[in-house]
């Protein structure tokens, strides 16, 4: 558990962390506005690649109890993943309708993400109503949970 947030923080803070040397070094060499605004970039982007901008990831066996109670589709995704921040940020607050598993949080996830993609960890991976779908279209998955309402 504690090596795989280490795994989830780690791209966010080399963000930050190397925003920051650049910043400070901008701000050294009288260069102050660019500096700050740099430094503002390299923090948003820390945090848009960060856990932070997903719901609550619960266990891949609670998120499947739970999709066959209220039918909503589980996704299963990583941090620091392109397509998983491409498809919460397309859902809006739509995501929170949705089951988020985090596979380096849960071995179970992963593997179950491995058998539905030939071996592989492809993520976002959506399973609604028992079926799986590989990096659905955000706009497939936003009509889906539109109708879930």
């Amino acid at each position: 558990m504690f090596a795989s947030m280490i795994r989830a923080w780690m791209p966010p803070t080399l963000i930050a962390l190397c925003g920051s040397i650049v910043a400070a070094w901008l701000l050294v060499s009288g260069r102050v506005v660019f500096g700050a605004v740099l430094l503002v970039v390299y923090l948003a982007l820390a945090v848009a690649v960060s856990p932070l901008i997903f719901p609550r990831s619960v266990d891949s066996a609670e998120a499947r109890r739970r999709a066959e109670e209220d039918g909503r589709p589980v996704v299963y995704w990583r941090p620091g993943c392109a397509y998983c921040m491409r498809l919460r940020v397309s859902l809006g607050r739509r995501a929170r309708r949705a089951h988020w598993v985090n596979i380096w949080r849960d071995p179970d996830a992963a593997a179950i993400v491995r058998e539905v993609n030939d071996g592989n960890e492809t993520v976002p991976t959506v399973v609604l109503a028992g079926r799986p779908h590989t990096n659905p279209d955000p706009a497939w998955l936003r009509e889906q949970l539109r109708s879930l309402v």
